[in-house]
C-alpha cells in the first residue's frame, strides 16, 4: 500500500482488494525483505482459473501488484522481483504472461517493456477511476 500512496496511484475503491491479495490462497506472493526484516516489495502470480478477466486460459497467468517500498526505489529491487516472478511462472508451465498498469505509471511501464512484455491494447480495461493497459510476455521457454 506504501508504495501505491507514495506515488499516487491508489484508488480509494481499489484499496480494498490490493489489501486482500492473497490473502485467499489464489496466488502466489513473493516478498523481498530488507536487512531489518522489513517488507521491501512485493509481486503476486495469479494462475489461470482464480485470475481476473484478463486471463483468458489455462496457459495464461497474471502479474498483480507489483510494489516496491519507497525506501528501496531505484535500487534495482523491481527489476529483481519482476525476473523472480516470470521464473515462478516458467517453472509453472505458463506460456504468456499478462498485467495490467495505469498510464501514469511510468518507472513501471518502462521497466516491464526493458523485461520484454509489450502493449496488448485490445486487453486494456476500465476500472472504477481509471484505465487499465494490458502488457504480455510471452514465455516460450516454459518449462
Amino acid at each position: 500500500m506504501t508504495a501505491y500512496r507514495a506515488g499516487k496511484h491508489l484508488a480509494e475503491s481499489y484499496e480494498p482488494g490490493l489489501r486482500g491479495l492473497g490473502t485467499d490462497g489464489k496466488g502466489e506472493v513473493l516478498v523481498a525483505f530488507s536487512t531489518s526484516g522489513e517488507i521491501s516489495g512485493t509481486v503476486m502470480l495469479q494462475r489461470w482459473p482464480d485470475t481476473n478477466h484478463l486471463v483468458s486460459g489455462p496457459d495464461e497467468a497474471e502479474i498483480r501488484a507489483l510494489a516496491v517500498a519507497p525506501s528501496c526505489q531505484r535500487s534495482g529491487l523491481g527489476s529483481a522481483l519482476l525476473k523472480a516472478v516470470i521464473d515462478r511462472a516458467r517453472d509453472c508451465g505458463v506460456r504468456h504472461l499478462l498485467l495490467c498498469t495505469q498510464p501514469d505509471m511510468r518507472a513501471a511501464r518502462h521497466l516491464y517493456e526493458r523485461e520484454g512484455f509489450v502493449r496488448l491494447k485490445e486487453r486494456d480495461r476500465k476500472a472504477a477511476e481509471f484505465v487499465l493497459l494490458a502488457y504480455g510476455l510471452v514465455l516460450a521457454d516454459a518449462r
